[in-house]
């Protein structure tokens, strides 16, 4: 957007006229007539009417110089604080079992009624910087602490069961999750786990990753998910197992309560929706915003045309007389 910052510059448009009309006429010494000279010899006048037309735009454009014309770009949001949060998810074999049964009466496997409700809760952290850490057999960062949302939808919506391994590293989740907090320097730090399991691989312990991010005042929600019953065909009936057995929700407690946060219990999608928006509640999404619009000063240009017909009448004036 385009705009002039001292409109009131332009009242001055009529003032070479005003100092034209009123000032008073200057009184020419009595000339000296001399004998007419052959023509092509001596200095000859100038067009006045093109010495006019140049020192109205050099006019013209003074003005605009001195009206401070100013363009604005698109506005631009930024959050001067900004809040931190990791999510930490479960791709374990036992993500593939069909025991989350929806409203109507659907069931899908755990880790696609994750990822339905995960996407809605990443497009409401508006002002939060994000990232996604998965482990099976390992934990590894798939998606660094990032204000880009859409890039953290698509990471999630691209995992895949079986990518890193079929065992549950909870351990080492945790721990690559706290070490991506080393570096942050965001007043809230936030990791949400989700599992379906107990911790059967990887090289960390999972309370002493839980400890090591207490130290980092990095606070841990748990979610653990599964159904409670789930009918078995056999080969002359059908039987009610629990499919949620290995879920070591003890442990899953523990850390939790170690870090200030709180464990969770997801046996269908829809308390699993519910679950994100409780801590969605719990950890508020920062509103406090600052807008901005980037400016470019455009005086300059004006000025450097001003400039150079000032010296296009000097030039002539010297030229002609």
């Amino acid at each position: 957007m385009f705009e002039f910052s001292w409109l009131w510059a332009w009242l001055l448009l009529p003032l070479p006229l005003l100092i034209y009309r009123f000032s008073k006429p200057v009184v020419q010494p009595a000339a000296i007539r001399l004998p007419k000279l052959p023509d092509g010899i001596g200095m000859q006048q100038p067009d006045t009417r093109w010495r006019k037309v140049i020192m109205a735009i050099a006019w013209l454009a003074l003005l605009t110089a001195l009206a401070r014309p100013i363009w604005y770009g698109d506005p631009v949001e930024i959050n001067p604080e900004h809040r931190d949060m990791l999510l930490a998810v479960d791709l374990s074999g036992s993500m593939s079992i069909e025991d989350m049964v929806t409203s109507g009466g659907q069931k899908i496997d755990r880790l696609t009624a994750v990822k339905q409700v995960l996407n809605d809760f990443i497009a409401k952290r508006q002002g939060d910087r994000l990232g996604l850490v998965l482990f099976a057999n390992h934990g590894y960062l798939q998606t660094p602490l990032t204000f880009d949302r859409n890039t953290v939808q698509q990471q999630l919506k691209r995992t895949v069961l079986g990518l890193i391994g079929q065992s549950t590293a909870i351990g080492e989740g945790l721990g690559i999750a706290s070490k991506t907090f080393i570096d942050s320097d965001a007043p809230q730090r936030v990791i949400i786990l989700l599992s379906d399991g107990a911790n059967t691989a990887g090289v960390i312990d999972p309370l002493e990753a839980a400890e090591l991010a207490a130290k980092s005042n990095v606070t841990i929600y748990t979610v653990g998910v599964g159904a409670e019953e789930m009918q078995q065909r056999t080969f002359f009936s059908t039987r009610t197992v629990n499919p949620s057995q290995d879920l070591d929700e003890k442990m899953l407690t523990k850390i939790a309560e170690m870090t200030g946060g709180q464990y969770f219990r997801a046996r269908n999608p829809q308390e699993l929706k519910n679950i994100y928006q409780l801590i969605d509640q719990m950890e508020p999404i920062n509103t406090a915003q600052q807008t901005w619009r980037p400016r470019q000063e455009l005086f300059r240009y004006p000025l450097a045309i001003t400039l150079f017909l000032s010296m296009v009448l000097v030039l002539l004036r010297r030229r002609h007389g």
